[in-house]
């Protein structure tokens, strides 16, 4: 990745100020997030087959934009709170470096072309990304400023990027322990977040976020052990009575180890290593936890695809 960084940096310096300001607070990395669309292709065995493939490749550049808008419009909301935040007061919008006038235009823009492509796929895809888009629209003015109102919400947004990956293909054997897993996930690293947050942030952290009046360390350390049994228990149902995992067997279980090591992985960088704001950036960071992911999607891949 550092070698990468390395080749495109002429190119880079190349762009204007604002554009790449404008590049940046689209989070790029954070779109890692928007895989989820590919939960139905891979699970109900269509990762293989041409047409399924690229219309859920078409969704996630979709989502990607339709999620880069909300980004901005989150910067935008919380310009002054940023400017606060040891990390945040970096970004392009807090910065100075991306003027408002450019991100307030991309962030019209971005989901107004979204929408408009997802037509073309399916009108259910439209109904997905505006609910998406409204729900993070409603995040960002207020839900985030309501406790665990807050964190229920990234958890349902994660729920509907799986949605849009499902309603444009036709899933045969689609299971609705995916739902579970998906936003059991989100809330165990939208928690991990807070908590680390509110560590990091210590007497500051009510100016930069209203809710972390409402939430200290007693309770957000039970939130994240209820959610990360959870997690666990649920994936490993999903193993045993999910529909296209049935027809295998029972070699799914086999990816169990997988999922258990890296919910662990994570908790020790919590705990020990004082690392999980940014769980986006900590994915790509930690190379025990993004090779414990590769191995497990590899895992899930030669079991359905391959046993």
């Amino acid at each position: 990745m550092h070698s990468l960084k390395s080749a495109l940096q002429p190119l880079w310096s190349t762009l204007p100020e604002p554009l790449r300001g404008l590049l940046i607070a689209m989070r790029p990395i954070q779109w890692a997030k928007n895989g989820f669309v590919f939960a139905g292709l891979l699970f109900d065995q269509q990762l293989t087959k041409p047409e399924p493939l690229a219309r859920v490749t078409v969704t996630f550049i979709l989502l990607c934009l339709t999620a880069s808008a909300i980004y901005l419009v989150n910067d935008l909301v919380d310009i002054e709170r940023d400017r606060l935040h040891p990390r945040k007061r970096l970004r392009p919008l807090p910065s100075g470096q991306l003027p408002r006038s450019w991100a307030t235009a991309a962030a019209i823009l971005l989901p107004a072309f979204s929408l408009l492509a997802s037509l073309v796929l399916t009108w259910k895809l439209t109904v997905v990304l505006l609910g998406y888009l409204v729900l993070h629209l409603a995040y960002s003015f207020f839900l985030k400023n309501i406790v665990l109102l807050d964190v229920f919400a990234i958890a349902a947004g994660f729920i509907l990027r799986v949605v849009a990956g499902i309603v444009v293909i036709h899933v045969a054997r689609f299971s609705p322990w995916l739902y579970v897993c998906a936003g059991l996930l989100a809330l165990f690293l939208a928690i991990g977040k807070r908590r680390q947050e509110l560590l990091l942030l210590a007497e500051n952290a009510q100016d930069v976020r209203s809710t972390y009046k409402d939430y200290n360390m007693p309770l957000l350390d039970d939130m994240l052990r209820m959610v990360t049994t959870g997690s666990v228990l649920t994936y490993m149902l999903y193993t045993i009575e999910a529909p296209t995992i049935r027809t295998n067997g029972h070699n799914m279980m086999l990816t169990i180890p997988f999922v258990i090591y890296g919910v662990f992985r994570y908790l020790y960088l919590i705990h020990v290593r004082g690392e999980g704001s940014a769980p986006d950036e900590l994915l790509f960071e930690d190379l025990p936890l993004l090779a414990t992911v590769v191995l497990w999607v590899g895992a899930v891949g030669l079991v359905l695809y391959v046993l």
